[in-house]
């Protein structure tokens, strides 16, 4: 066979070894590889590359991807969709394996009923994709995120000061909350409630008045007030109808300042999040998932997502995989609330 791979979305620390894997088994079976180069974007342009032994050799410790990657959408092109099969078919590809998030496997579960061969590998820093239990890249996200707060208790400590840490999490605060609880954060906003700044505002004045002279308080990027649009750094759309995020931990900052008296700072993180070496889960799982995701081609299992459930890898639909968001478990966030005070 002649398999092709591509990622596309945001980068995020474990696509390499997803990578690697289906390429060292897909050659170990005598198989051929082609790398897809920036997601979509390189299907509809035939942007290629060749996928050796040599060329995925020590990329396992690597962050990003190799392939690089953009967050076009075939079906926001003209004639995209049609596009992108025909290519398939120019290319001499017998599958596809595709990695990415709700947007990347939404197309390729499109391009799969229109009788395309794809399977799918979830990848969403977020954590925020259904029928899986964990996707790579979250795990390194939370300990990067958990190892800058730890470094903002002490500069906090120092000055007396509350600090805000805005975080990543467009819909859900799975970030937010692991990384939050871990870092031993004193109040954690999700997007899953509404910000209800009174609440935030005692909670902080109560550590305060029980001699504790500095807060931490992680927020997740697509938190917001009832009734309020969400911060955003731009209005300008991407080709999935998604808009830059940004914003919401300073407005949180200037509120606690404001209406406390306490001297507030904000620390957003952004990209840093993305970056760097995948911890050591990110780069088992993305290696299980890279395997799986040539098991599902070899067997023809066409339309297929793999997936994390428990400790097992398995196979679901990509329409499933597709079908909603996967929000916080509020159970965990009630276990976070424990320390809000």
């Amino acid at each position: 066979m002649k398999i092709g791979i591509l990622t596309g979305g945001g980068d995020c620390p474990g696509l390499n070894s997803v990578i690697r894997a289906i390429v060292r088994k897909s050659i170990d079976q005598k198989n051929e590889v082609v790398g897809i180069k920036y997601g979509w974007k390189g299907l509809l342009e035939k942007e290629t590359m060749p996928l050796t032994l040599r060329s995925v050799s020590g990329i396992l410790p690597k962050g990003g991807t190799m392939l690089g990657t953009s967050r076009t959408n075939p079906y926001k092109q003209k004639d995209g969709s049609e596009l992108a099969k025909k290519n398939f078919k120019e290319l001499g590809l017998d599958a596809l394996a595709a990695i990415g998030g709700e947007d990347t496997l939404g197309v390729a579960s499109k391009l799969y009923g229109e009788g395309l061969n794809v399977v799918g590998v979830p990848k969403t820093i977020d954590n925020d994709l259904a029928a899986t239990d964990f996707t790579f890249g979250f795990d390194t996200a939370v300990n990067i995120v958990m190892g800058c707060i730890d470094r903002l208790h002490t500069t906090a400590e120092s000055h007396n000061r509350i600090i805000v840490v805005e975080v990543m999490g467009r819909h859900a605060g799975w970030i937010a909350t692991h990384a939050g609880i871990a870092g031993g954060a004193d109040y954690i906003l999700v997007p899953e409630i509404p910000i209800n700044m009174d609440e935030v505002c005692q909670s902080l004045q109560a550590r305060h008045d029980r001699g504790k002279n500095f807060s931490i308080v992680v927020v997740a990027e697509g938190a917001q007030f009832r009734n309020e649009d969400l911060k955003t750094q731009e209005k300008k759309l991407d080709e999935f109808g998604h808009v830059r995020l940004g914003g919401i931990g300073h407005k949180v900052g200037s509120l606690i300042e404001e209406r406390t008296g306490f001297e507030t700072r904000v620390t957003v993180l952004g990209h840093i999040q993305r970056g760097g070496s995948p911890s050591a889960f990110d780069r088992v799982l993305g290696t299980r998932y890279g395997v799986k995701a040539y098991e599902l081609i070899k067997d023809k299992q066409f339309g297929k997502m793999v997936s994390l459930r428990g400790n097992k890898i398995i196979a679901v639909s990509l329409e499933e995989a597709t079908a909603e968001i996967k929000t916080l478990d509020l159970d965990l966030y009630d276990l976070a609330k424990i320390f809000f005070r």
